[in-house]
């Protein structure tokens, strides 16, 4: 079913994993994206965040945005396959809210285009590990989880909340893509 599946827009779906730190969505969309041959974006934030020798600052996240919207646009543009996201434009309007107490209008704008077709919500289950870029573990993570599932339905961007560990979890987040799926073919 998923590799034969098309939506009613002559392309295959695009998956974003999203949800507080910690919550296994790297290894999750590395596991979508190889069960269904699907492209995997990697998440850009942390990668450009590790590379600086000082802490960030709005003009950094700005420039996390800006590079996302880049890489969703030439990819969504370019790729017709299954596309799997890790993270994207979301989890950054809530960390320029939830640091700055403000976020650019156009990030706003560029959510509105709804060009992802579901986001898979991750669930606090697996257990928070610092690192040299996490910065929210303990009740923030339950905190952050509804901020984004908020987000979320307040664009009314379609999702399916992905909970367990280990195989529960990928079990969790296959459940949640074969619903979505079966509501597509029904359209």
């Amino acid at each position: 079913m998923e590799k034969g599946f098309q939506s009613k827009y002559n392309r295959y779906p695009r998956i974003v994993i999203t949800g507080p730190e910690s919550t296994g969505k790297t290894a999750l969309a590395e596991e979508l994206a190889c069960h269904f041959q699907g492209l995997l974006v990697p998440e850009y934030a942390r990668t450009y965040v590790e590379q600086l020798n000082r802490s960030y600052t709005y003009r950094d996240v700005e420039k996390i945005a800006r590079h996302q919207i880049r890489s969703r646009n030439r990819i969504t543009r370019e790729y017709t396959d299954w596309i799997f996201f890790d993270t994207d434009l979301i989890i950054t309007r809530v960390w320029f809210l939830e640091v700055y107490k403000r976020c650019p209008h156009w990030l706003d704008r560029n959510l509105h285009l709804r060009v992802m077709d579901l986001y898979l919500l991750c669930n606090n289950e697996i257990p928070w590990k610092a690192d040299g870029v996490r910065e929210n573990g303990g009740d923030r993570r339950a905190y952050l989880f509804e901020r984004y599932r908020e987000e979320l339905e307040s664009f009314g961007f379609r999702y399916a909340i992905i909970e367990g560990t280990n195989a529960k979890r990928y079990e969790s987040a296959l459940y949640g893509l074969n619903n979505f799926l079966e509501e597509q073919a029904q359209k």
